[in-house]
């Protein structure tokens, strides 16, 4: 058995889930930013109850690593470290673009619909936002970065392919980026998204450094928590 908890914190919400086999079996979510760090750990002390799993019973950890919110990635990766050094079991790190490529082509499958390029992006201070490319099978084609979007953004690739683009940073450029190739969805991710590439890299024991792991910020980032 291969049970492994997921985390992800690189965004405004913040969930967790517990998935066995690569499956999903537990799923817990926090939309309060400035909480995540007093929810986190008590979330996944009740999921493992409730599924009856004591901690000890984890294979391994995977943590969302970035880029994302300069805070909320330091608690899911202070999180996933405290559990694999207590546990002493292997953590798996994601690229929190790459798990919304996931999330993107999930979705264009369920809805029978294609597309050659999947753009995530993850908002960032005034036209800048945390990108890359990725084609239908998640391969990355253009490496993880912070771009300032303009009018002249994905020159080289809009003429050629159909991109779909998305996430929270999306919605800034709707009105820059009009091209008959490049089309915008509403698609939501979360911890869920992580359970397919977390296993494939579990089961070719592809794992992070627990010493030296790191969140990956691209820069510093401005990340804003609402008012109360």
């Amino acid at each position: 058995m291969v049970l492994i908890l997921h985390i992800e914190t690189a965004i405004e919400t913040a969930s967790i889930c517990l998935a066995k086999d690569g499956v999903v079996i537990a799923w817990d979510s926090n939309n309060q930013q400035k909480d995540h760090a007093a929810w986190i750990h008590n979330a996944i002390k009740i999921m493992m109850n409730d599924c009856s799993y004591m901690l000890n019973s984890l294979s391994a950890v995977s943590v969302s690593a970035g880029p994302g919110s300069y805070t909320g990635l330091r608690v899911g990766m202070a999180t996933a470290k405290g559990l694999c050094y207590t546990l002493k079991i292997p953590m798996i790190t994601l690229n929190t673009l790459e798990i919304m490529a996931v999330a993107a082509k999930n979705k264009c499958e369920k809805e029978d619909k294609k597309t050659d390029l999947l753009v995530p992006m993850i908002d960032a201070r005034r036209m800048e936002v945390f990108t890359a490319i990725y084609n239908s099978s998640i391969q990355n084609l253009l490496p993880p970065q912070a771009m300032v979007l303009d009018e002249n953004s994905f020159f080289g690739w809009k003429n050629d392919h159909n991109m779909l683009i998305f996430g929270n940073g999306s919605e800034k450029c709707r009105n820059l980026l009009v091209h008959p190739n490049i089309f915008f969805e509403n698609i939501y991710f979360d911890a869920t998204d992580m359970v397919k590439p977390t296993h494939s890299n579990f089961l070719q024991g592809i794992f992070a450094d627990l010493a030296y792991s790191e969140p990956f910020y691209t820069k510093g980032f401005y990340s804003p928590v609402k008012k109360s």
